[in-house]
């Protein structure tokens, strides 16, 4: 069978009759069709994002608001024994907290830097469509309406890197492509940079950056892979034509990639270290040596293979099945004898990528007793558009009669993978806790948010996917009712997990205002989840410890927070508190506190802005 991810050789253009579009009038229509189809994405997610005002993803989103609150000039925190919240995706949170006032505000901000990169998913994805060999007629409403998968839109309703990666992962293959395809050392350079950037904002982007170290390496060896193309033969899309560098001028940008991708890890290593001394002084949670485990263990592989497994279910759940046929194309493009070579290099790239990350992220993942466990899909979402997109390829260039191959092999990769999940996790999937916060897809095609039930919805998404193909049999307009169909999917799943939205509510001050001008200390012993809940809104002051059983606050302390167990009265939970300080209550999740503080502090200093 042909391959129809593959960018197309061109044809002869057929004559243009005297009344038809100029081809120059459709170029230049091309931007503002662009710039308006990223301002109604601005829009879209603005509106699913409106009613939040504070971090409740925890301890990720006040993780990463605290990194960028310290790469602003302010105060740090201490996050020692979990996660490492790299910086990357900081850095462009960082101008929120200049332009903001209270940490509400701040968050109201970030949603809107969420809003404005990840709304770039459309004019990419209208790129990566063109060089799939779609016309641009198809490309603009399938990438708009692609680019809302919840995969893509749900993570910007938080302060989470998820919101920015699909972005980055995108911008660094659609580099990749060119330099793989055309050589040329400024998109060499610019894939390097993303690759580089990726590694800073995740350790996803560890095994992205190790595939792109890789593919350099290979290009730089075998030139001819990036070279020489007849003249008029089509590199990335349909109409497009020239000559590509020589053997010279492709190791040349080869070259040139891996310097700047090696000049660019360093600095995101040098950043890395300077987070983690600030924000790690006892260490964070290791990974890596759980990852070590599990992998010289056959327990340790099995855990992984099955979380491989429950990954891949829920990449193709999560897409409504368009990324299952995506990944099958790609898969026959990587390993098709009649493939293009370039286009194996790619399609070579995307199944490294894919499945290193999922299998490396299951085996790090710790035993936390959630279902998420077994079927996970935050690690794959920022592939999810770029395998959609390939299937939505397949859906159009193939036609319905070549594409049902692809169709059923998506369909029996889900089938497979789920009942691997099933047999692997057997009752723990029902004991286990359930987090709706890990299961937005599936809780909208069961209607359920309390519960996973893999086999409906691997029947709901098969129902889903065999309408879309209906859609593309029509006879009138099939590529705008399939675009029209997918984005009717898409906001109906992202108005069932995020709305009806509540009012905007400004989180209360968990502290009283005596405290807003001198040092906090935190108890020992206290709950970590109290720790992460005051990390945000103490923005004034990094917060230090105290053990409250054999220390006295030192001179310049205002507030002392410690635990408060279940039926424990607020005066008993520090006997030995200073004379004059009154307590003030609080909750977070499970955990309660008092903050005893000083009456005496000065009050607090006047916001600047």
């Amino acid at each position: 069978m042909p391959l129809v991810i593959s960018p197309p050789r061109p044809r002869p253009s057929p004559p243009v009759p005297e009344r038809a579009v100029r081809p120059g009038r459709r170029r230049a229509a091309l931007p503002w069709l662009l710039l308006t189809g990223w301002a109604a994405q601005v829009g879209v997610r603005l509106w699913f994002a409106r009613a939040r005002t504070g971090p409740v993803a925890d301890p990720d989103e006040s993780g990463y608001l605290a990194a960028a609150r310290w790469l602003a000039g302010g105060p740090g925190g201490d996050l020692s024994g979990h996660t490492f919240y790299q910086p990357g995706y900081p850095l462009l949170l960082a101008p929120a907290h200049w332009a903001g006032g209270d940490p509400a505000a701040v968050y109201t901000l970030v949603m809107v830097v969420n809003a404005l990169i990840g709304a770039a998913l459309f004019p990419l994805g209208h790129l990566a469509l063109r060089r799939l060999g779609l016309p641009a007629r198809a490309a603009l409403p399938l990438a708009w309406a692609a680019a809302l998968l919840p995969a893509t839109t749900f993570f910007g309703a938080f302060a989470l890197a998820d919101a920015v990666l699909p972005v980055i992962v995108l911008g660094w293959l659609l580099a990749l492509d060119r330099c793989v395809r055309r050589g040329g050392a400024h998109a060499a350079a610019g894939a390097g940079l993303l690759a580089s950037y990726a590694y800073l904002v995740h350790s996803r982007g560890s095994v992205l950056l190790c595939v792109h170290g890789l593919t350099m390496l290979y290009l730089a060896a075998r030139p001819g892979a990036a070279s020489g193309l007849r003249t008029g033969e089509s590199g990335l899309r349909t109409g497009e034509s020239g000559l590509r560098t020589g053997t010279a001028g492709a190791r040349l940008a080869a070259v040139t990639g891996l310097a700047v991708t090696c000049a660019g890890y360093t600095l995101a290593s040098r950043l890395n270290a300077a987070a983690r001394a600030t924000f790690y002084p006892d260490g964070g949670r290791d990974l890596a040596g759980l990852l070590t485990g599990r992998l010289t263990t056959l327990d340790g592989q099995a855990w992984a293979l099955s979380g491989t497994a429950g990954q891949l279910w829920y990449l193709t759940v999560a897409t409504w099945g368009l990324a299952g046929v995506g990944l099958v194309a790609v898969a026959a493009a990587a390993f098709g004898r009649r493939t293009r070579l370039e286009t194996r290099v790619m399609a070579a790239v995307l199944l490294a990528v894919t499945l290193g990350i999922a299998y490396a992220s299951s085996a790090a993942l710790p035993d936390e007793h959630r279902v998420g466990n077994f079927a996970y899909g935050r690690y794959l979402a920022c592939l999810a558009l770029v395998h959609t997109l390939a299937g939505l390829a397949v859906l159009v260039r193939a036609g319905v009669r070549r594409a049902l191959p692809y169709v059923l092999g998506a369909a029996a990769m889900t089938a497979t993978a789920g009942a691997w999940v099933r047999v692997y996790a057997g009752e723990r999937l029902r004991t286990h806790t359930h987090i709706g916060f890990d299961f937005p897809e599936t809780s909208f095609l069961t209607a359920d948010r309390t519960a996973l039930h893999l086999g409906t919805a691997s029947f709901a998404v098969l129902g889903l996917l065999g309408g879309l193909l209906m859609l593309r049999a029509l006879r009138r307009a099939p590529v705008p009712a399939v675009a029209a169909g997918l984005a009717a999917i898409n906001v109906a799943a992202l108005a069932f997990v995020l709305g009806p939205a509540p009012e905007r509510v400004t989180p209360p001050d968990p502290l009283p205002a005596a405290s807003r001008n001198g040092a906090v200390a935190l108890d020992r012993a206290l709950n970590w989840q109290v720790r992460v809940k005051l990390l945000v809104p103490v923005d004034w002051t990094r917060m230090g410890r105290i053990d409250v059983r054999h220390q006295a606050p030192e001179p310049g302390v205002c507030t002392v927070v410690v635990d408060r167990p279940a039926g424990t009265p607020a005066a008993a939970t520090w006997p030995g508190r200073p004379a004059g300080w009154r307590a003030h209550g609080g909750a977070a999740w499970t955990a309660r506190w008092v903050a005893w503080y000083d009456p005496a502090c000065p009050g607090p200093p006047l916001r600047s802005g």
